[in-house]
């Protein structure tokens, strides 16, 4: 226990907070920060640029549950890193970014790196951004950062410490302060719910991706309520494919609405239903809500007769599962649920004759692709289609841009999280269009040795940008763009490259990959679907 520069006694901090990986780019900035890597036992990896910094750490922390970490410069290595921190922060990934900062910036000008308010413009993508001028106050907002990720909704945040103070000794960090959780809520107020929730003829539940934790009691609650259910795109996984008056990630199928206005009551469940899960204002429904969520802001949508409830979503469900069987017997439902299959059926028939092609591609992928695959996808037409009708196994094992709604993000988001999951399969979707946002962290998935599917849909276009110009009765102008050769540009990089003629050489090709000494891009057109 030393004095050391205060840049090294961060990292060593942050491996006494469990940190082992942080993302980033050394420069002349932040080398301070990169004295003490090693020796705390943190492994780096180098991003090829700050933005693929940032969403590696989104990667990890998804799928390791644990904060992403990232270093960057002065300047325009946190500007560079925006994009993927406003991702993190519609998505409520815990991401701490650490930059250096000028030690004075408004006497001087002229200086490296020089923005005006380097600190306020993190803010507009972050849950809070703050610059330490001690070495105590840098202690005291990493342990805010990481109390913060494990009591509230995780969301990213911004430090920013002055290059000089990085550099001068430092003691070092204290022990790390006794850990809360998350807030829970009340046994009455549970008891009232389930007294309402049993008193519904019609209950439906939606579920998104904050009540993750609690997948393991949903299939109980749904038997013993006999509610139908819908995920968001974030809540996949939550309820296992095959369940009964299961309506699926639907919630975007403009019709959805009428389901909803069947429903007496309304669970909701560790979810906003923004825009970005609904595509409209409303659920539809004109009945009372129970909304679970940790976040007091999300709860403040709710109106007259609903049921708000500030509280840990997992520990609901499964309190709820232990409750509901000393009260009744399952219950028989009110739903049909020959019309909740045939309605899911009508819906996939739309949504392949609204992106022909994809389907029965995603069908054959999702044949071979192993149970604890864990997938991320980039804003693309494949993706669109294919997370509305991929019921996945697990929760949290599809990871996707929802809410910034980024180009880039899957290449390197998948990096990150098949760092945090070596020996396990991960997957990166993408377009053609959105791979060449992040095209260089292919260098590092090679360097690393990952053995990382990469599967490009090509439609040599922007297509869902022509396919709305078209809608919006504008001529499609600025959709096509000319494309590299992705198969040499990832030989250039020293990946594998492969182009599949059939749906059975593409499952063979994706086997083969995980299996691989590195990434593996493997490239996907519609003649694929025949």
């Amino acid at each position: 226990m030393t004095d050391r520069p205060l840049g090294a006694q961060i990292s060593h901090m942050l491996r006494a907070r469990g940190v082992e990986v942080i993302f980033g780019i050394p420069g002349v900035h932040n080398v301070e920060m990169y004295r003490g890597i090693e020796t705390a036992g943190i492994t780096h990896v180098l991003a090829r640029h700050e933005q693929g910094a940032g969403f590696m750490a989104d990667g990890y922390a998804r799928a390791s549950g644990k904060p992403g970490v990232c270093y960057l410069i002065t300047g325009p290595g946190l500007c560079n890193a925006m994009t993927a921190l406003g991702q993190a922060y519609s998505d409520s990934a815990p991401v701490l970014a650490i930059s250096s900062c000028l030690d004075e910036a408004d006497a001087r000008r002229g200086q490296l790196h020089q923005m005006r308010d380097q600190r306020a413009a993190a803010e507009t993508v972050c849950d809070w951004s703050a610059e330490a001028r001690s070495p105590e106050a840098a202690y005291a907002l990493i342990d805010r950062a990481f109390s913060e990720f494990a009591t509230a909704r995780p969301r990213p945040k911004h430090l920013q410490v002055p290059i000089a103070l990085a550099g001068r000794n430092a003691p070092p960090a204290p022990a790390r302060p006794a850990a809360s959780g998350l807030p829970q809520v009340s046994h009455g107020d549970l008891s009232m719910a389930i007294t309402r929730i049993l008193a519904a003829k019609k209950p439906l539940f939606v579920f998104g991706g904050g009540a993750r934790a609690g997948a393991g009691a949903v299939p109980d609650i749904l038997r013993q309520t006999g509610a139908a259910s819908f995920v968001t795109y974030a809540g996949r996984g939550i309820v296992p494919p095959g369940t009964p008056l299961f309506f699926g990630s639907t919630l975007a199928r403009p019709d959805s609405a009428q389901v909803a206005a069947e429903a007496d009551l309304v669970i909701a469940i560790g979810t906003e239903l923004s825009e970005v899960d609904l595509w409209r204002d409303h659920l539809g429904h004109d009945c009372p809500t129970i909304r679970v969520d940790i976040d007091a802001e999300v709860l403040a949508a709710c109106g007259a007769g609903d049921m708000p409830l500030l509280g840990d979503a997992g520990a609901f469900l499964r309190a709820m599962a232990v409750a509901i069987p000393a009260r009744v017997e399952d219950r028989a439902p009110c739903w049909d649920a020959a019309e909740v299959d045939r309605t899911r059926a009508r819906w996939r028939a739309e949504i392949d004759a609204e992106r022909p092609g994809i389907l029965p591609v995603a069908d054959a992928l999702r044949a071979v692709m192993p149970e604890d695959a864990m997938i991320y996808s980039d804003m693309t037409q494949f993706a669109y289609a294919v997370k509305e009708v991929w019921d996945m196994p697990r929760p949290g094992h599809w990871h996707h841009p929802y809410g910034f709604g980024t180009l880039g993000y899957a290449l390197p988001a998948a990096i990150g999280g098949a760092v945090a999951r070596r020996g396990k399969p991960t997957v990166a979707i993408l377009g053609d269009y959105g791979f060449q946002y992040t095209v260089q962290e292919l260098g590092t998935a090679v360097e690393l040795g990952l053995p990382l599917p990469i599967l490009i849909w090509d439609n040599a276009k922007l297509g869902e940008i022509e396919a709305a110009m078209i809608a919006s009765q504008i001529a499609p102008n600025a959709v096509v763009a000319r494309n590299p050769d992705f198969l040499a540009l990832a030989r250039a990089y020293g990946a594998g490259a492969k182009e599949p003629e059939t749906l059975s050489a593409l499952q063979q090709a994706l086997l083969a990959a995980f299996d691989a000494p590195g990434p593996t891009v493997i490239r996907m057109t519609r003649a694929l679907a025949g």
